[in-house]
């Protein structure tokens, strides 16, 4: 699978994609997490919860790897994409 994120929205729906494509429940990938049900659930409702050791956690779990690269276009990203630091 490649999937290109621009938008947090769009990682949500990621998630849950990859873990229904490796054939897991909630229930069984939370179990190999070491964490409950619910609370992946939620990492999946909003991942903005998600720090960066449980998402490196979240892409091993199921088989994914994280690539950065420029975008293909020059320039700025759009304002309504740019994150609120």
């Amino acid at each position: 699978m490649k999937q290109i994120l621009s938008i947090p929205p769009q990682f949500g729906p990621l998630l849950q994609s990859a873990r229904k494509s490796a054939g897991m429940s909630q229930t069984t990938l939370a179990s190999r997490l070491g964490i409950s049900q619910s609370r992946l659930s939620a990492m999946e409702l909003d991942p903005a919860s998600i720090n960066l050791e449980q998402l490196l956690a979240l892409f091993a779990a199921l088989n994914l790897e994280i690539s950065v690269q420029s975008r293909k276009s020059p320039g700025a990203a759009p304002p309504s994409s740019r994150p609120e630091w």
